[in-house]
């Protein structure tokens, strides 16, 4: 069979290599002291320099106390003062949790994770926080949804803010179809009618002026990548109770894909995910023509944790089994394959490590298609919870 490939934007393996080289640097950066500065060139403080569990954390004018002297890169992704770690009160996961200074525990809410200028907290996903956008001398800092504003950018210790990765050769100045060929892919978003999400068409989303939704598909002026954002409050299809900003794969005359499972067919990205409330599925083989099922064949799955987890349908009726496949801290880069081989198995590889999970023939008379992006596993009445997926590179080929 002649092949045939679908290549939106590739890393070498070298370059991916180097990139999750740059990346970790919770574990490659040696432990630094000095002060974090955020908003307005206020000061991370420990109120009135207290080592009480509980004392509140707050912005305030620098001032060279050891109230105002904290040690980051340390192996367990803490930040440290006075002896204590930074902490998120009662472990809390809401927006809006206070930050305060408590006896180091290891627990992930005394782990922080550096994501661009942000630094996102383990157990909740979410970023530190200066309240209301203030750098008056006292605000109290808290955790919140990342958003990306100035009241969550940070600069460590030593004077460098918190690392960014590399754009691998991306525009930031132009839309996600000018870095990717979107002319295989149809986005779906959370927004229009109840059960009748909106749909742009891969003849709207290619070229560097292509469709851009600053609120759920856009552009990353710091880093080039094609983002999405799905809240847990949004429209969603009539068989799913959580909203996404996702790609579905089409075929290159704009009918949609419907491949059937013998032969080979494979999905790569390169991405990192620096928020997410419970669970995010970042790609897909989903069935298509064939029978009356509307459930996926595989669904890959990241959590707050840094848990990537495969879920394998057990038959096209219903029945998913996970697997955990790997950890990479949120925030972090890294990279999956998913193939089919053969018509009946199935090949996973996360960062080089390759695992293989046999399909049930009940799924054969399915035809089948690729979906990559943001489907949030998570739904409540917030439109500030969800999950943000950034890709870096994305491959689909058939042969």
């Amino acid at each position: 069979m002649k092949r045939r490939s679908k290549i939106l934007i590739g890393f070498t393996a070298a370059a991916v290599a180097g990139t999750l080289g740059v990346l970790g640097v919770t574990a490659a950066t040696a432990a630094t002291a000095g002060p974090i500065t955020g908003l307005g060139g206020k000061c991370v403080d420990v109120a009135a320099a207290s080592t009480a569990n509980g004392a509140a954390i707050q912005l305030y004018d620098c001032n060279g106390t050891t109230a105002q002297s904290w040690t980051a890169g340390n192996a367990d992704n803490s930040i440290r003062a006075l002896g204590k770690c930074l902490d998120v009160t009662a472990a809390g996961t809401a927006n809006g949790a206070k930050i305060q200074l408590y006896d180091c525990n290891g627990s992930a809410a005394q782990q922080w994770t550096a994501s661009g200028p942000a630094l996102v907290n383990t157990g909740s996903g979410k970023c530190l926080d200066a309240t209301g956008q203030s750098s008056a001398n006292g605000t109290r800092l808290q955790i919140w949804t990342c958003t990306g504003a100035a009241n969550q950018a940070w600069t460590l210790p030593g004077g460098t803010t918190t690392p960014t990765t590399p754009s691998a050769g991306l525009n930031p100045n132009v839309a996600p179809g000018g870095n990717f060929d979107l002319s295989i892919w149809q986005l779906q978003l959370p927004t229009g009618s109840p059960g009748s999400p909106t749909q742009i068409p891969p003849s709207q989303l290619k070229g560097a002026n292509g469709y851009v939704n600053p609120a759920y598909f856009f552009t990353d002026k710091t880093d080039g990548s094609m983002t999405f954002w799905a809240p847990e409050k949004g429209v969603t299809t009539p068989n799913s109770n959580y909203a996404r900003s996702e790609l579905r794969e089409m075929n290159a005359d704009g009918s949609a894909a419907d491949w059937r499972l013998a032969g080979s067919h494979k999905l790569s990205a390169t991405l990192r995910i620096p928020s997410v409330t419970k669970n995010v599925c970042v790609g897909q083989i989903h069935l298509g023509t064939g029978g009356t099922s509307t459930k996926p064949l595989l669904e890959l799955y990241y959590r707050p944790n840094g848990d990537i987890v495969l879920g394998t349908e057990n038959s096209p009726d219903g029945g998913q089994t996970l697997h955990t496949v790997g950890n990479v801290p949120l925030g972090v880069q890294w990279s999956y394959v998913i193939a089919v081989s053969g018509g009946n198995t199935i090949k996973l590889t996360v960062n080089g490590s390759t695992t293989s999970y046999a399909i049930p023939s009940s799924f054969n008379q399915y035809g089948m298609y690729f979906k990559a992006g943001s489907y949030n596993q998570s739904s409540s009445d917030s439109t500030t919870n969800g999950a943000k997926v950034k890709f870096y590179a994305l491959t689909v080929s058939h042969g």
